[in-house]
């Protein structure tokens, strides 16, 4: 190997690792953190180990400690959402929906809860309200988070369900279909 390259490389590593043992130092030490926050990530963890019930716990947890820490508050009607507590999760939505308007996500999810609840208008009506907000929201999750979660196609996102939902709801009812439970579980709640 060249003695420049090497000495290069080298060095990269070691300002890698002196910038990485900094900013956890920092992070553990010196971030401001609010209250909450510990049970906050706790539950983030459980829930993308799909461990919905320690997750709603640990989210219940951080709303305790804090009532107004709104991304503990999206977990937990996220967690009610997948263990199939709906009216549980419609509550939690409404409450985020009212403390942010402006965040897109909270929409989409709660667009995805009255997909699964069987109110299609009010899902498509939120799945618009989304794009509206944030029309970034309609890439889906990341390729790296898809690649976290072993996902290596793209589910199927809010404006795909948007379309067909809109063509659907404009046929005669007995001519409508709105749900493929085999195609609608693959889509998953957005997170940010």
């Amino acid at each position: 190997m060249d003695a420049r390259l090497y000495k290069f490389l080298k060095y990269t590593a070691i300002s890698l690792t002196l910038i990485w043992v900094f900013w956890s130092a920092y992070d553990s030490f010196f971030s401001a953190r609010t209250p909450g926050d510990n049970d906050y990530h706790a539950a983030n963890r459980l829930f993308e180990d799909e461990d919905y019930e320690r997750a709603r716990d640990a989210y219940q947890n951080a709303l305790d400690l804090n009532p107004e820490h709104i991304h503990a508050l999206r977990g937990l009607a996220r967690s009610y959402l997948m263990l199939g507590q709906y009216e549980e999760s419609l509550n939690e939505f409404n409450k985020a929906i009212s403390m942010d308007p402006e965040f897109a996500g909270t929409y989409a999810n709660r667009g995805i809860l009255y997909d699964r609840m069987g109110s299609h208008q009010l899902a498509l009506e939120d799945y618009v309200a989304a794009l509206e907000l944030d029309p970034e929201i309609a890439e889906g999750p990341h390729w790296l988070i898809r690649f976290l979660r072993n996902q290596p196609e793209r589910p199927p996102g809010i404006v795909e369900r948007a379309n067909y939902l809109a063509n659907e709801l404009r046929k005669p009812e007995s001519q409508q279909l709105l749900t493929f439970p085999e195609i609608d579980d693959e889509q998953r709640s957005y997170k940010k």
